[in-house]
Parts: C-alpha cells; sequence; structure tokens
C-alpha cells in the first residue's frame, strides 16, 4: 500500500469514527467570542466550529466583541464559552464577568492564541486559562506531539502525530492536567534542547472546567484529524454538565 493511500485511509478512519462518537452537545447553550489578531484566522476558527456545533444541535451564538460577557441573559444561560481572541485587551468588569461565570460551572474551552495568548496583561484570566504563550522558536517548525494521557476520554485511540507549524513554549500553571506534549530540539534557542511542554491540557476553576490545546495557528491544521478530534471531544468534555 502506498504512503498517500495509508493516509487516506488514516484519514478516512479518523472521520468516520469521529462521526459515530456521541458529544452530549443537543441543547446546550455555547457562545463562541472571537476577534483579535487577524492572521491567526479568528472569523474562519469562530465559524467553523459554530457549524459543527449546530450539526451537534447546540444552540449557538457568536460575538465578536468582549461586551458580551456583560450580558446577564446570555451568561446566565451558557453552558460553554470558545474563546478565540489572540491578544487584544479587555474591560476589567468584562474579564472578571467571564472569570465568575466559569467559575460557577460553565465550560471554557479554545485554542492556540486564541484563548493561550488573549489580553496579555490580565494575569486573573491567564490562571483561569492555566497557561500563556510566550514564544514559538524559529517560527514554523515541524515538531511531533506526543500524547501522555492516552487513556483519557479527549486522547483515547489517539497516536502520537507530526506537523508543521507554530510550537508554542508557554508558562504553565502546575495544576493543570497534562494529555499531550512536545519536546524541543534546541536547533533554534540551544538552551531549551530536550525541554517539554504542554501542548493539550485541562484543569478546574471554581466548578468549570477549562480545555486548552495550543494546536491551531492556521486553517489546515484543523485538517490533521487527530488535533481536531481532540478539539471536538475537548469541547464536550468542558461544557457543563
Amino acid at each position: 500500500m502506498s504512503r498517500i493511500s495509508i493516509l487516506f485511509t488514516l484519514l478516512f478512519t479518523f472521520i468516520l469514527s469521529a462521526q459515530n462518537e456521541t458529544y452530549q452537545l443537543e441543547n446546550k447553550n455555547v457562545l463562541i467570542v472571537y476577534g483579535g489578531w487577524s492572521d491567526h484566522h479568528p472569523e474562519f476558527f469562530a465559524t467553523k466550529i459554530a457549524s459543527w456545533l449546530e450539526k451537534q444541535k447546540a444552540n449557538v451564538t457568536l460575538s465578536q466583541s468582549t461586551k458580551i460577557y456583560l450580558d446577564k441573559t446570555v451568561m446566565n444561560q451558557v453552558d460553554l464559552i470558545i474563546q478565540h481572541i489572540t491578544m487584544t485587551e479587555i474591560e476589567e468588569i468584562e474579564s472578571k464577568a467571564l472569570q465568575t461565570a466559569i467559575k460557577k460551572g460553565v465550560g471554557l474551552a479554545g485554542c492556540h492564541g486564541g484563548l493561550g495568548d488573549s489580553f496579555r496583561n490580565d494575569t486573573e484570566y491567564q490562571y483561569m486559562v492555566g497557561g500563556q504563550f510566550v514564544k514559538h522558536p524559529g517560527g514554523q517548525v515541524d515538531y511531533t506531539v506526543e500524547i501522555s494521557s492516552p487513556k483519557h476520554k479527549i486522547t483515547e485511540g489517539i497516536n502520537d502525530f507530526s506537523l508543521y507549524s507554530e510550537q508554542y513554549y508557554m508558562h504553565i500553571d502546575p495544576a493543570i492536567e497534562i494529555l499531550a506534549t512536545t519536546r524541543f530540539s534546541g536547533a533554534h534557542d540551544s538552551w531549551i534542547e530536550g525541554i517539554e511542554i504542554p501542548v493539550v491540557w485541562t484543569k478546574s476553576y471554581g466548578k468549570g472546567r477549562v480545555f486548552y490545546s495550543s494546536l491551531g495557528h492556521s486553517d489546515d491544521i484543523f485538517e490533521i484529524p487527530e488535533a481536531w478530534k481532540m478539539m471536538l471531544r475537548g469541547i464536550s468534555w468542558a461544557v457543563r454538565k
């Protein structure tokens, strides 16, 4: 069997298994808030995730402003918040409203800079997420994602895989549950050779569940079956039960 045939077979298997999985999102209220740095394609991510959620029969609300965190009607009903806002700033009152919702049991999920590099001056926000992006040595590079918790619902059945993208070096909260990691070669910054950094994690914040994946720099990352499947499972895991 040729390499192309093998890759096609693996992709088809992942798609078929994803279709057969039960995500338990029917009638769940999901808020997707997006914006910030345009090079992370926030609108593409938001519409792609929204389309999938609607197929799961979830009730989806889209917003391009963090002011929605002050809308009590929305926040009192929401079960999950998916955020994709790289950098920019957030008003303190908006950030506190988001934190309060998660503490009370609303789920929080996101990826790459959309959750792990938002609001760089807001340390309480970073405390909630569980980590903060600081650098991607070498820009886009070839690297491997290693599954460190193969029995977790989010990573079960997923093997290690390689990709070409930004390899995030992050400052992290020791309280996170690490599901997947990556190891730096030292080719660009020699002093970090062999350093292992989390790629996918979960954590608690009050009664809320938080899911994060550092994968997602460009649209093509979501064509990688393993990356997309962990994102979908992470969303399902984080939603208020």
